[in-house]
């Protein structure tokens, strides 16, 4: 963060200062984790019933941290004190952002995908100048100011997720930090119990555009129309990104090798180049072709992102991240969140990674879906079973509909099993697995990562360096 005087912090949150010099400058990071406090450092104390940041002041104090940010007074500790430290938190970020004209900030959202293309892009400007963007999924009320939080001065690039569980939620977090470019990868079900509907999904994704200023830019996916026709919601200057044909950055010739990795022609007005991605799936093309569209706009020049695109790699943990064991079995882990969508989009690189071995799936519940709820999971049992996916393990009674809707394809050569929990998938897999076989492992957030992790394990218990 820019370096700012306790004066100044009280002002830009509208709070008032408690046993604290005014002049004092917070020249360290702002957290609300004590065990990450740094000389210098802000402490963000947020109040909980279970866990209560005021009580973590003191130690705070007593790690570097020149003052705490709360909503209640701590005897003997230097305080800002607000209403609400979570509405502070962002005032701050918008009032630090205020303070950086030259900084270029950058949003996504979408239904999926949202981490590993943010991480793409990231990885792109970092090429072109100083970015934040941190790995991890900082995409809501809390995260988003925490990572604005991390640009100073000498930051070019800001790049921010959006996440959203409602309509406003994004507008919200496009007042903390307005939008230079703004990029929609798409519309799916994901959180439709909490939305009610796809269009009302459409909605709220659509706000990122919305918050652009005229002299913006918004980058859209021609190849979903719910994003496409977003172009309509925005004054700003719109470039387009897919492989359909009318695309302003677009993909053609697209192909994946043993391991699903996609090479593919990298179109654009300026000429094509060849394109060869490091990453698992035939969805990266999408997110490659959004980070590339986002790269050419900030001035990369198309060789150069060509080679570029071909050096990406995996920054935040538990996305499509495949590991071979020395006993000749392929994990692909994708552990950390589940939709519909991403479960297709995970299935089906299962099955074009399947060489002369067995296809396993470990399918965790997909969370957050509604009245959908039931129908998603029968959607991709048989899209599992469609795929010719070999043995299918539905871990938790709640995903039960994945496994009927598996058993109900007719003619499919594979098996499914519904387990209890994640110990019993692994005794599975420990007792079945040989070698050439390969298994996904996706869930949304219930310990399904276990199972990747068991996996890990058992690989470095033979040898292995995961």
């Amino acid at each position: 963060m820019i370096p700012l005087t306790l004066a100044e912090v009280a002002e830009a949150v509208g709070g008032r200062l408690l046993a604290a010099d005014p002049a004092t400058r917070v020249t360290g990071p702002v957290e609300f984790d004590s065990r990450k406090l740094a000389a210098g450092a802000l402490f963000v104390a947020f109040p909980g019933e279970r866990v209560d940041g005021h009580d973590y002041a003191a130690a705070a104090a007593a790690a570097g941290a020149v003052a705490v940010l709360g909503t209640r007074e701590v005897p003997g500790v230097p305080m800002v004190l607000v209403a609400d430290a979570l509405d502070a938190l962002g005032r701050l970020a918008r009032a630090v952002l205020d303070r950086l004209p030259e900084l270029t900030v950058i949003g996504l959202t979408g239904s999926s995908g949202k981490t590993t293309t943010k991480d793409l892009i990231g990885q792109l400007t970092a090429r072109l100048g100083p970015t934040v963007a941190p790995p991890g999924s900082f995409n809501n009320e809390l995260g988003h100011p925490w990572t604005v939080l991390r640009a100073d001065p000498d930051t070019r690039f800001l790049v921010l997720e959006k996440g959203a569980r409602g309509i406003g939620h994004v507008r919200y977090l496009c007042e903390v930090a307005p939008p230079t470019i703004s990029v929609v990868l798409n519309v799916g079900v994901a959180h439709l119990g909490e939305f009610g509907s796809v269009e009302n999904i459409a909605l709220a994704k659509g706000e990122l555009v919305e918050s652009l200023p005229a002299d913006g830019l918004a980058v859209l996916n021609a190849d979903d129309p719910l994003v496409a026709a977003m172009a309509s919601r925005t004054s700003a200057r719109v470039v387009t990104y897919g492989e359909a044909a009318h695309a302003d950055v677009r993909a053609v010739q697209v192909r994946l090798d043993g391991r699903g990795r996609a090479s593919y022609t990298l179109v654009m007005p300026e000429g094509s180049a060849p394109v060869r991605l490091p990453l698992t799936g035939r969805h990266q093309v999408s997110n490659s072709l959004a980070a590339a569209a986002v790269a050419r706009e900030l001035g990369m020049p198309l060789a150069e992102l060509a080679t570029a695109l071909g050096e990406l790699g995996l920054v935040s943990t538990r996305r499509m991240d495949v590991f071979a064991r020395p006993d000749g079995v392929t994990v692909i882990d994708d552990s950390y969140n589940a939709n519909p969508g991403s479960m297709a989009v995970a299935l089906r690189a299962l099955a074009g990674m399947r060489g002369g071995g067995r296809a396993f799936a470990v399918l965790g519940y997909m969370a957050e879906l509604g009245e959908y709820e039931r129908d998603g999971h029968l959607e991709v049992g048989r899209l599992a079973a469609e795929l010719g996916v070999d043995r299918l393990l539905v871990v938790g009674e709640p995903a039960a509909p994945t496994h009927e809707g598996a058993t109900a394809v007719e003619n499919w050569g594979g098996t499914s099993v519904l387990l209890t929990d994640q110990a019993a998938a692994v005794e599975v897999l420990r007792s079945e697995l040989r070698p050439g076989d390969i298994v996904l492992v996706k869930g949304s957030r219930y310990r399904t990562w276990e199972v990747a992790d068991a996996l890990r394990a058992d690989a470095a218990g033979q040898g292995a360096s995961a």
